[in-house]
């Protein structure tokens, strides 16, 4: 099982990374395009609520599986539960999330896994 704690980890670790430069883009577009709605009240608004809570909402999430990633490689038994977590809410992202975190779910919740981390 050791293989598969390490993919899930690889795994967490590559997509936390991709989601803090996707939230980084998406704050730098939605605010450079804030720039050509103009002083229009509503879009400019909506735009703002946008820039601020999609970047915030993918980059906790991103970071929240990173860490977690990181400390699967140390065999935490935190990490285990943090990623089960960022696993289960990423199950929402269809059909790549869905898979990524099925694996990781089936993967932390094979008892040969529980022993593997209550040793460490």
């Amino acid at each position: 099982m050791k293989k598969h704690v390490t993919v899930v980890a690889a795994l967490h670790i590559g997509f936390g990374i991709i989601g803090l430069i996707g939230a980084l883009a998406i704050f730098f577009a939605l605010n450079f395009a804030r720039g050509f709605v103009g002083n229009e009240d509503i879009p400019s608004a909506i735009l703002g609520f946008l820039a601020t809570s999609l970047p915030l909402l993918i980059g906790s999430m991103s970071t929240l599986g990173l860490v977690g990633g990181i400390a699967l490689l140390s065999y935490k038994n935190w990490a285990r539960i943090l990623v089960l977590i960022v696993a289960a809410m990423g199950c929402i992202n269809i059909p790549i999330g869905t898979l990524k975190g099925v694996y990781s779910i089936w993967v932390l919740m094979q008892d040969d896994t529980i022993k593997l981390f209550k040793t460490q």
